[in-house]
């Protein structure tokens, strides 16, 4: 199907993946000139100097430049020097190798949810536990004016920044083809029945970001990307494809980091960790993610007592013959239905990318006719589990 036909349609399926109206999308060049900031163009990528950002003029006419090369441009920027002051990187990192060496502690360890046990170690929730262990280095780091820029610039202020830390080891194992949180997160039958206007909407909430903590050469297995994969409406139902997998597998493209370096990119990019063919490089990236002020409530509910009190009166209009669309959208009502924030050390992805939400557990609790002294328990001990 043409991108002209899935345009404006309210609501998008698998059958709206066509792989040449898609290729017609990515295969196209990167032109310097439209990027007047940027330093190079390097296999359709854009590429800045971190100290040419900091001397511009035109704060504004900046900003604008990287919205444009995230949103309708290659939908990644890489941006040399990001952290001219290696030392600051080099202070994290060092937290970051006491963080994994508690985890690798006996009973301690986490692993990594996303890769086969060895393959890599993950730090979740980063940004907290640096913070902690230690303050200055945190402050240090996250003082950074091309990280500020760049998350104003495609977030507005009030951002929230949110980093995992991930070392992949030699010999470790790339990903498959994908795109991000939050629609990304959600299986192809989930993610379907949100009309196309939040498939749209998702890439604005969030800014994917990696800052090097080491020299990455293209063996070690750095970020691929396919640059103008943003730019598919349907995209967060098509990675998932076969056709789409393999096109990418063909197509994708790889930057060389050096440590300080940072790359920052549209969340709908389709995107995968390499594979570390190296014998001694551990190739360490603190992950970024910077969400918008915008993705939240307006109230503070206590969606747990809420879910509580209904939960007999769920039971009895089951038992009393009530419909599952009934059903559906008292609890829709009730319980929290999407299952981030979270912390996924103690509360991690079971059976896809997302751990159970708590509207699941409801859910589960009138099909299964649980006390209500079960279901009080098992919310309470997910709250716990989202805990930082």
């Amino acid at each position: 199907m043409s991108v002209a036909a899935v345009a404006g349609r309210v609501w998008l399926s698998e059958q709206d993946c066509d792989l040449e109206p898609f290729r017609a999308l990515v295969e196209r060049p990167t032109d310097l000139a439209h990027h007047p900031h940027a330093a190079a163009v390097t296999d359709g990528v854009l590429v800045y100097e971190g100290e040419r950002l900091r001397e511009a003029g035109d704060r504004r006419a900046l900003a604008a430049e990287l919205v444009r090369a995230l949103s309708e441009g290659p939908g990644i920027v890489v941006v040399r020097g990001a952290f001219p002051d290696v030392t600051a990187v080099d202070r994290v990192t060092d937290v970051f190798e006491a963080l994994i060496t508690e985890q690798r502690a006996p009973g301690a360890g986490a692993g990594d949810h996303f890769a086969r046990p060895g393959a890599d170690d993950r730090v979740w929730n980063a940004l907290e536990k640096t913070a902690l262990y230690d303050p200055e280095a945190f402050a240090d780091y996250y003082a950074n004016d091309v990280l500020a820029l760049v998350s104003s610039a495609w977030l507005g202020p009030g951002y929230q920044v949110t980093s995992q830390v991930n070392v992949v080891n030699p010999g470790g194992t790339g990903q498959t083809a994908h795109r991000d949180y939050p629609l990304g997160f959600l299986g192809n039958a989930v993610a379907a029945a949100y009309p196309a206007q939040v498939h749209r909407l998702s890439p604005a909430l969030t800014l994917q970001g990696a800052v090097a903590h080491c020299d990455m050469p293209v063996e070690s297995g750095p970020t691929r990307y396919l640059p103008y994969s943003q730019l598919y409406e349907p995209g967060y139902l098509a990675w998932r494809l076969p056709d789409f997998q393999a096109y990418f597998e063909a197509r994708h493209v790889q930057l060389p980091l050096a440590r300080g370096d940072a790359a920052f990119f549209n969340p709908a990019l389709f995107h995968a960790a390499g594979t570390n063919r190296t014998a001694d490089v551990r190739r360490t990236a603190n992950l970024l993610q910077v969400s918008s002020a915008f993705g939240r409530a307006m109230e503070t509910v206590d969606r747990e007592a809420v879910a509580n009190a209904v939960f007999p009166v769920l039971l009895r209009r089951a038992a009393q013959g009530a419909g599952e669309e009934w059903l559906e959208n008292v609890i829709a009502a009730s319980a929290e239905g999407y299952p981030f924030p979270t912390n996924l050390d103690s509360d991690p992805p079971v059976g896809g990318l997302a751990p159970p939400a708590p509207a699941d557990v409801l859910r589960r609790a009138v099909r299964e006719a649980w006390a209500p002294q079960r279901l009080r328990a098992e919310l309470r001990a997910g709250a716990g589990r989202r805990e930082s």
